[in-house]
């Protein structure tokens, strides 16, 4: 990989790989040293121009755990908020000899503008950007769905893929970069996905995406016996109210779209609840729901590290000349 900008970058065997390198990665996490010397004298830079917590913090983490040097760039209090722009911005962390540039940004398209408009050599990582994609945060996604439905002979899933498993994406998807990423990598990898959302909340073209949609919760939690659902986030801070809202109320919303506990019950036994985080507790999902003993939202976040210690060591390292694993033995 040069950079990952899209969960489109990524054919089965791309994805596989990267799945296969964080379960190797989250195995050096249970060492008492977890620190792994394979980026040691690289630079990443994690270039922030929206708010956030578990990206950024998960980001930081991966990078220092391969013992990479880590330069955090938020957008506040910085150049940006006097009116630097983006190519000023990436022409001076190319002069500060930035290997890797995590970007999160709140105009779809900036990472790829990044990475190709010859302002910069760095590796670019798209940590989301507006409400195109987010692909780090659907590899991670993937790989927890892995880890409990194809967990493999050896219980780490390793080379397997997805192909029918059955998941099914709740909510605000007009506004979401994660539901994007996540249909494009599990159709990727073989899963069957269903969208379901009001219709103001689904965006124009969702036809043409390789997944169903559905605009009636319970059907779709009964008819399709899913592996997996997946709640998110219903982003007010992106939504208007100009000519009307987008539902009719929160009450209304969580009476119609929201996971609890009664709908919790319709699930397979096996079946997971997933949130890509943070939540909004009592609107799109309830307590029952996200505490139950099938929730995975928690280890979503731990997950989020592996997944991004391989993405950086793929983009910067890649496997060493004799063949060995990272963090295998030297």
């Amino acid at each position: 990989m040069r950079h990952l900008l899209s969960a489109a970058d990524l054919d089965r065997d791309a994805a596989v790989r990267v799945l296969d390198v964080a379960e190797q990665m989250a195995v050096t996490q249970r060492r008492e040293i977890k620190k792994l010397p394979t980026l040691r004298g690289r630079t990443v830079v994690n270039l922030f121009f929206e708010d956030s917590t578990r990206t950024r913090t998960s980001f930081e983490a991966a990078a220092k755990r391969l013992s990479a040097d880590v330069i955090n760039f938020s957008a506040k209090g910085s150049s940006v908020s006097k009116g630097e722009s983006l190519k000023d911005t990436a022409l001076t962390l190319e002069a500060m000899g930035a290997d890797a540039v995590v970007v999160r940004h709140p105009a779809s398209g900036a990472p790829h503008r990044l990475a190709h408009a010859g302002w910069s050599r760095s590796a670019v990582v798209n940590a989301g950007d507006g409400t195109h994609e987010h692909p780090t945060q659907a590899l991670l996604d993937a790989y927890t769905v892995r880890r409990h439905l194809r967990p493999g002979p050896a219980g780490q899933g390793v080379g397997e893929d997805l192909r029918g498993v059955r998941v099914v994406v709740v909510g605000d998807v007009l506004h979401s970069r994660v539901a994007r990423s996540n249909v494009l990598l599990l159709h990727t990898l073989g899963a069957h996905v269903t969208l379901v959302a009001p219709p103001t909340l689904l965006p124009v073209g969702v036809e043409t995406w390789p997944c169903e949609v559905s605009h009636h919760l319970d059907a779709a939690l009964t008819g399709g016996a899913p592996d997996a659902v997946m709640m998110l986030r219903v982003q007010a801070e992106r939504m208007t109210t100009t000519g009307g809202g987008f539902f009719p109320s929160a009450r209304e919303y969580s009476r119609r779209y929201g996971l609890d506990r009664r709908r919790a019950a319709l699930l397979p036994e096996h079946a997971i609840v997933m949130h890509p985080g943070p939540m909004n507790r009592g609107l799109e999902i309830s307590a029952d729901a996200a505490d139950s003993a099938r929730s995975t939202i928690v280890e979503q976040v731990g997950n989020g590290v592996a997944v991004r210690m391989a993405v950086l060591y793929l983009l910067l390292a890649g496997e060493t000349p004799d063949g060995r694993t990272p963090g295998g033995d030297s």
